[in-house]
């Protein structure tokens, strides 16, 4: 199957399929009218195209009924779209402009909403496109370094389309609600393309914690996606009495915290679902009822974690009573698919970053993680997040985990700070719901017997915002490139070099 078969197949069906707000009223397309102002926009488009040249659309725009257009013209086969990040700007923008070749770069709503408006027949892109034919061009969050450009072809849309279809029993009667960044992979996957399979009605939004639960409302939305720290923005507003009386029943999407977990799914009246992926989507690690506390799921078939300097499986992990993990440097590795590529098609023109993802015919996700002796893994952060803590390595996620046990920490970055002497110094940035003192925090960190007395942080931050990608990634690299802030600086607490308690 491909994007175009899906949407000719919706070509004279009449049902609602895009929502939208505008001017305080809520508008829509049907499918017939959506699809036939895709055909309408792909013909403008194919207009401009030089066709000596690689045909790609970049996409600077907000969620709205235009991207929807957009996305549903380049699924028609003639041209590429490039979803281009609207936070990046100046250089940074250009550079990801140019390593897509974008020959357009669309800024404006004008060209889309115009060919929804119009009535005119136009005739079908002549490319008919295959399975592995490339649909879009979706850039990586940029967490470790820029930027890369990862190749979405038809099939990495309508096969994650299908698998969430039959795994969420999502049905044509859905109302989907897609308010993250439509230029990324989550929204794109996991909010249209199984609204596209089986001809749901999708609301476009662009996201915003206060008026999450008035668009559920509003739209009458069913289901919602979100990548990174939505949930937890979400539950920050203040909580009202009828909060559970909505149409909400699933939310899904993936790195939401346990606690985060159960508090949206408890406070709105339905089932969140969490799952571990990323934008080339070549590892899956799924969450089961079952799963260990702490863990981040079962692997599906082929994923495995194995060590980065041998290639060899890593062992099981070995825990203390407490729960606390004793064997670290040969228990944590990084996860891999061990049977190849899965589904990820490659970078675009960055053969370096392909060749470090591809080592040995398996894809290496760059992310660390440990696994039990009955095949539950547990996340240990990005590969450039170890700590090295007087000779110890560290990892930093799960010491992120024993902090937001804190009911006053919303959330919690750890990352390292050169010490002094040798090697590293665990820092946190916290953002708090309620208030916490130095204090506080010790008592607490010495009740976690699961806590190494080499995790404790020794420099805390409390800081009301982290440095974020678009789709609420933290840059670790930032708070590590500030430092350690001013020792005046009442919001930044030290402990002590040969204790543990904070000033």
């Amino acid at each position: 199957m491909t994007v175009r078969d899906l949407l000719l197949a919706r070509a004279e069906d009449d049902r609602p399929a895009l929502l939208w707000r505008e001017a305080g009223q809520v508008r829509s397309l049907s499918w017939r009218e959506y699809v036939a102002a895709a055909v309408r926009l792909a013909g403008e488009l194919d207009r401009r195209l030089d066709p000596g040249l690689p045909p790609h659309v970049g996409v600077l725009l907000p969620n709205g009924p235009a991207f929807a257009l957009h996305l549903a013209a380049a699924g028609l086969g003639g041209h590429v779209l490039v979803g281009l990040n609207t936070t990046r700007r100046g250089a940074a923008l250009d550079a990801d402009i140019a390593k897509a070749e974008c020959q357009l770069v669309v800024d404006s709503p004008d060209l889309a909403l115009a060919a929804a408006g119009g009535a005119h027949d136009a005739a079908l892109p002549n490319a008919v496109p295959s399975p592995d034919t490339l649909f879009m061009l979706i850039f990586t969050s940029g967490t470790s370094g820029s930027p890369k450009a990862v190749r979405v072809t038809h099939e990495k849309i309508t096969g994650p389309g299908t698998h969430l279809v039959g795994r969420l029993g999502l049905t044509p009667g859905d109302v989907h609600y897609v308010s993250m960044p439509m230029f990324h992979s989550n929204a794109v996957m996991a909010g249209w393309a199984p609204a596209l399979t089986t001809g749901a009605t999708f609301a476009v939004a662009g996201f915003s914690a206060r008026r999450f639960l008035p668009d559920v409302r509003e739209f009458g939305a069913t289901y919602a996606n979100y990548v990174g720290k939505p949930l937890t923005y979400v539950l920050a507003t203040p909580e009202q009495p009828d909060d559970v009386e909505n149409p909400l029943r699933l939310v899904f999407g993936n790195e939401a915290n346990e606690a985060d977990i159960a508090a949206f799914a408890t406070r709105f009246g339905c089932e969140v679902v969490d799952s571990y992926s990323s934008t080339e989507n070549a590892v899956i690690v799924q969450r089961r009822p079952d799963m260990p506390h702490g863990s981040l799921g079962m692997p599906l078939p082929g994923v495995a974690v194995l060590s980065p300097d041998s290639g060899d499986l890593t062992a099981d992990a070995v825990f203390d009573d407490s729960g606390r993990l004793l064997n670290p440097d040969e228990a944590i590795g990084e996860l891999v698919n061990t049977t190849g590529a899965g589904a990820f098609a490659g970078y675009y023109r960055d053969d370096a970053a392909e060749v470090e993802r591809m080592r040995g015919g398996m894809y290496w996700s760059g992310d660390l993680a440990y696994r039990d002796a009955d095949g539950w893994v547990y996340f240990a952060g990005r590969s450039g997040e170890w700590l090295r803590v007087d000779g110890e390595n560290l990892a930093a996620a799960p010491i992120e985990r024993i902090l937001l046990r804190h009911p006053a920490i919303a959330e919690a970055a750890v990352y390292a700070v050169p010490d002094p002497k040798v090697g590293d110094q665990v820092a946190c940035a916290l953002i708090l719901r309620a208030p916490l003192t130095p204090t506080e925090l010790e008592d607490f960190l010495a009740e976690q017997t699961d806590l190494s007395p080499k995790a404790w942080p020794r420099h805390v931050r409390i800081v009301d915002a982290l440095p974020r990608t678009a789709t609420n990634k933290v840059l670790k690299r930032e708070l590590t490139a500030a430092g350690v802030a001013p020792a005046d600086d009442a919001r930044v607490w030290v402990r002590a070099e040969r204790g543990t308690s904070y000033a």
